[in-house]
């Protein structure tokens, strides 16, 4: 509440994702790549194996510009994007760990240097020396890893910080060890996936298979790494969290369950093309590969975001900067005695800090589509009434006339002609859309808040009352406040799921 808003049209959820997962997929990538190319280096020089050691000159020439352009550029617009859309929780996450901060920075200038040298050195230092080197630069850039999973851990569980603001509380939190070794097995199973790519563009050959072979064995055995460090990760998560989220948070849930699949998709792939037909690898299934160890690394990252919803800091901070520690003062003072940046529109205002680090009225998560054919009263009961929605959505602080002017905000750009109008229906298709804009915010059919149950048997005259007293019927319910003809459909369909309970 006390920095500048940041707006802008695109999603903040997909702006961070373009960036933030396309850098951690490459920091990974290089961590696996590091230790891939030293082990192996070891393995050829005392074999006297130069077609390999070829092929490493060849493979560390990426390593190096993906370490020292993509990774830092997008390091530094990590640090841009995350100040921009989620400032208050920055300034937490630098008053925290600020020396955690430096010293992977420190890291990070070591790494990068051994990376040059290492690269320069393939024909002017001894094998060793240059092993050596090797050798610091993943260390140092495993080390990295060390440091910055204690913070990205901590975000969704803080564990005992939250009452002792500890920084090793904080850093060393529940998730800290199954993430770091799953974190290290994904950067195996990625330097694999990678070396596959560019063995799989030399001929037909023993040395194509040989090495192919190797190189998926890496894959396989950071996947196995992966997979279990996966489940322990999972059980380490605080069961409120995971429990909450398979009731009412379908998209982390999914989430995981993708990378469920793309790891077997993954292992599947290796096996068959890696070590069982290595010889006849080609670039387009290595390709492939590529691109589903991407996929999984945005699902669980994905995930990992999603997940500690609502939350940017669990149990610290909300996704929208609303401090906990403040919610008394919110409360009490309102919001917008809290926003310093104001723009003299309340309403906007009240809607950028509270709703708009969710949500876009036409884009990301669009709130025009959920609220078009409905009234100002009852939109304004949903504000109220946010953290009993669908999603896990934070709690709404401010006071009643703060959320009057959130939904007049919102009322003025929606389509405000009657629900059967704005979408051309009638009858049962209108019923099911009534019931998904009205109710579906928080009892989803066939899901853990599904009321169809409390239908059965009831008549028009007892679904008409129902409704009448519906603001009644449970905290923060919104009253009904549609029209006749939407009414008629609505209660249609109710009858309708309550014959099929019966049934």
């Amino acid at each position: 509440m006390i920095y500048p808003f940041w707006d802008e049209p695109v999603g903040y959820g997909i702006l961070m994702a373009i960036i933030a997962v396309l850098h951690v997929f490459v920091s990974h990538f290089a961590i696996g790549g590091g230790l891939y190319l030293v082990i192996t280096e070891r393995r050829a020089t005392r074999a006297d194996d130069q077609a390999t050691l070829e092929f490493l000159l060849r493979l560390s020439r990426f390593f190096v510009l993906i370490t020292l352009v993509f990774g830092a550029l997008s390091g530094v617009g990590i640090w841009f994007i995350i100040g921009l859309l989620a400032p208050t929780a920055t300034e937490a996450l630098i008053h925290n760990f600020v020396w955690g901060w430096a010293i992977e920075w420190t890291f990070f200038v070591v790494e990068i240097t051994a990376a040059i040298i290492y690269y320069y050195g393939w024909n002017k230092l001894a094998a060793r020396e240059h092993q050596i080197v090797g050798w610091i630069y993943f260390i140092f850039a495993w080390l990295s890893l060390v440091i910055i999973n204690g913070i990205i851990t901590f975000m969704l569980t803080p564990g005992r910080w939250l009452q002792t603001g500890n920084f090793w509380d904080g850093f060393f939190n529940p998730t800290y060890w199954p993430s770091l070794v799953m974190r290290t097995g994904v950067s195996l199973m990625l330097a694999g996936l990678y070396a596959l790519l560019v063995a799989s563009r030399y001929p037909t050959s023993d040395f194509k298979a040989r090495t192919v072979r190797y190189t998926a064995t890496w894959g396989v055995v950071g996947l196995g790494v992966t997979a279990v460090s996966q489940w322990w990760y999972w059980k380490a998560i605080p069961a409120a969290i995971t429990t909450r989220a398979e009731q009412i948070m379908p998209v982390p849930i999914h989430a995981m369950h993708y990378t469920i699949w793309l790891a077997v998709a993954i292992g599947g792939l290796l096996v068959v093309f890696g070590l069982l037909a290595a010889r006849r690898l080609p670039t387009a299934m290595a390709a492939i590969l590529m691109v589903l160890g991407l996929a999984w690394f945005g699902s669980f990252e994905s995930f990992r975001e999603s997940v500690r919803k609502p939350y940017i800091i669990t149990g610290y901070i909300y996704g929208n900067g609303a401090e906990l520690a403040r919610t008394n003062a919110y409360k009490s003072a309102g919001l917008l005695a809290r926003i310093q940046y104001t723009t003299g529109d309340d309403g906007s205002d009240l809607f950028e800090h509270s709703c708009r680090s969710c949500h876009t009225l036409t884009g990301y998560r669009a709130l025009k589509p959920a609220f078009d054919g409905t009234d100002r009263a009852y939109i304004a009961a949903i504000v109220r009434s946010t953290n009993l929605l669908k999603g896990n959505m934070p709690p709404f602080l401010g006071t009643t006339a703060e959320a009057e002017k959130i939904a007049n905000y919102l009322y003025q750009r929606i389509d405000q002609r009657p629900l059967g109008e704005v979408y051309g229906l009638q009858g049962e298709a209108l019923g099911r859309k009534a019931y998904e804009i009205r109710c579906g915010a928080c009892h989803i059919l066939g899901g853990a808040t599904d009321k169809s149950k409390s239908f059965a048997g009831l008549g028009p005259d007892e679904l008409n009352a129902m409704l009448d007293m519906s603001a009644e019927l449970g905290k923060g319910m919104p009253a009904y406040t549609g029209g006749g003809p939407e009414r008629a459909a609505l209660v249609s369909f109710l009858q309708e799921l309550g014959k099929q309970v019966k049934r």
